[in-house]
């Protein structure tokens, strides 16, 4: 049986966040596996802290780590990874969850059945796009679907889905990653298969409340990381190329001529 923490980073949270730890610590077959759940707190403002206080109050086993400031998304999951990496070593994986009700117990179990069958592949929930998703995050998906599969070669169809499963091989590795923001889970995929780690999808409920106002990315100020990302993976693997081809440039001529 596999072994499973469960990282949720949450800015600002509301009942949603309680609604979902009641579902998950209340579902059997989840409690066998999970080991621990870690709550990772953005710099929530005052208002917000009652519902932390009170999930402590509910689930003395649940574990809340606090930013004094907002640090970004990317920066929460590495805290909670560094977390895990310290007192559960021994674990299989990790998986990643929103704090804002998007995600559901029933579809992380769903991806953590997946994962036992794919212990050593990344598992990434996948929504079901349509035209009731607000536009900008169908336009969003759309547009990073298009350059990882340009980059990788792989088919990705939900680039921003937060709800993952994470070998914890892999997860030391993302420790190190740069970015503290959305861009962070983008390089994540890119990056997969420089790390050996294959991409597999189960599909999950798309699930938007209110027109996913709950939402704190920022359109203008993340996109640009996340496509600054997307520039640099693109000219590190253009150099490797060209480094290739000075290497070994019968190589280059056998490419001209199947070109020619």
């Amino acid at each position: 049986m596999i072994s499973i923490g469960v990282i949720i980073p949450a800015l600002n949270p509301d009942n949603k966040l309680i609604e979902l730890i009641n579902n998950i610590t209340t579902t059997t077959t989840l409690n066998n596996i999970i080991k621990k759940i870690i709550i990772v707190d953005d710099g929530s403002d005052t208002k917000h802290q009652a519902i932390f206080q009170e999930l402590i109050r509910n689930y003395p086993d649940l574990t809340i780590r606090h930013h004094p400031q907002n640090r970004g998304k990317g920066a929460a999951l590495k805290t909670g990874f560094a977390y895990v990496q310290k007192h559960f070593p021994d674990i299989d994986g990790v998986a990643t969850m929103d704090s804002d009700g998007q995600h559901t117990a029933d579809a992380l179990q769903s991806c953590l059945t997946k994962f036992a069958d794919n212990p050593h592949r990344l598992v990434i929930g996948v929504r079901h796009f349509t035209n009731d998703i607000p536009f900008r995050s169908q336009f969003g998906n759309l547009l990073t679907r298009a350059l990882v599969r340009l980059l990788t070669r792989q088919t990705i169809s939900d680039t921003q889905t937060g709800l993952r499963v994470i070998p914890v091989t892999y997860m030391a590795e993302l420790i190190n990653f740069p970015g503290d923001r959305f861009e962070f889970e983008f390089d994540m995929l890119l990056q997969a298969k420089k790390h050996q780690v294959k991409i597999v999808e189960q599909p999950i409920p798309t699930i938007y409340l209110a027109g996913n106002a709950s939402s704190h990315f920022r359109v203008i100020r993340d996109s640009v990381a996340i496509y600054s990302r997307f520039l640099k993976f693109a000219a590190s693997g253009l150099i490797s190329f060209l480094i290739d081809i000075e290497v070994n440039p019968r190589d280059w001529t056998t490419i001209s001529g199947v070109l020619l």
